[in-house]
């Protein structure tokens, strides 16, 4: 028998460069980064924003951020659970819950740096292609890319659910129609998009299943149930949700309290080593006497 030859000498390890952390553990494309967060020299170290989409099982986050050296800057974010507070307690992760986190990040970045009202965006939702226009004086329109991280950009996908409601609440972020749910045959179906902006989709489901499998529907749809929402109530709930985001965009601080008995961590007090082996032997013996009873 052999022995194997060593293929990775001293040298190797040497000019062996090892990737970023993020990289290894596969959470960000630093090829797409660099190419976001690059900026002109001539520019003045003006900030290059992003419209950051992310997604989680229970969440939509949406973000404006921009690149230092030390890390990201966050300028303002808005989440799908703060919909709830503008009337919207079920659907927090579909595709017409993205499209108004969107609409609720833009507006309020804008009343962040004062452009809510020279740049209001699109009020009436129609699905069709929309550009924020550039004032004749004044300031420009707040400009950002759109990130997806790791996401596919299919055509359909909720990331450009949220990119649609950040245009149409008034941000400018280069884009096409080509990857909106309705596009097809290189022309987009402004209808059916406007039908996911305002939850038809889900209104459909809703009166199928309800019809093919009741016991499911209920089980599938308890939420709904228990809010009162219908399948024909939801165009009417989602545009008072937009109506009361454009009133009042402001993020609110949370009135939770920690309380008084709060505990976190380790709540028993160490133990010494006699204690621990008294314990283990508590649970030897527990476990014996338990195994005696059932035979």
């Amino acid at each position: 028998m052999g022995f194997l030859k060593v293929q990775k000498t001293k040298a190797y390890y040497k000019r062996f460069q090892v990737k970023f952390a993020r990289r290894r553990a596969g959470k960000t494309d630093y090829r797409a980064r660099t190419r976001m967060i690059l900026q002109d020299k001539n520019k003045y170290n003006t900030p290059r924003y992003r419209l950051v989409v992310r997604f989680t099982n229970k969440d939509v986050i949406c973000q404006i951020a921009f690149a230092k050296i030390k890390g990201d800057v966050i300028v303002a974010a808005a989440y799908a659970h703060e919909l709830k507070r503008f009337g919207l307690t079920v659907g927090l992760t579909n595709y017409a819950a993205a499209y108004a986190t969107g609409l609720l990040l833009a507006r309020r970045v804008l009343t962040k740096f004062n452009l809510a009202d020279k740049y209001v965006g699109k009020t009436d939702v129609t699905g069709e292609l929309y550009n924020v226009e550039a004032a004749a004086d004044g300031a420009q329109p707040f400009r950002a890319v759109l990130d997806v991280g790791l996401a596919r950009t299919t055509t359909g996908a909720k990331v450009f659910a949220a990119l649609k409601g950040a245009v149409d609440g008034g941000l400018s972020v280069p884009h096409s129609e080509k990857r909106f749910i309705g596009f097809k045959d290189n022309k987009l179906d402004a209808a059916k998009l406007r039908k996911y902006i305002f939850g038809g989709h889900v209104g459909d489901y809703m009166k199928q299943l309800s019809e093919k499998n009741p016991d499911r529907f209920k089980k599938q749809f308890a939420d709904y149930i228990k809010a009162g929402v219908k399948p024909g109530d939801l165009e009417a709930l989602y545009k008072k949700v937009h109506a009361a985001i454009r009133k009042d965009p402001t993020a609110k601080k949370s009135t939770w309290a920690k309380p008084k008995d709060w505990k976190y961590g380790k709540q028993r007090a160490p133990m010494s080593l006699q204690q621990r082996k008294d314990r283990v032997k508590q649970k030897l013996a527990a476990k014996a006497k338990k195994a005696a009873a059932s035979t």
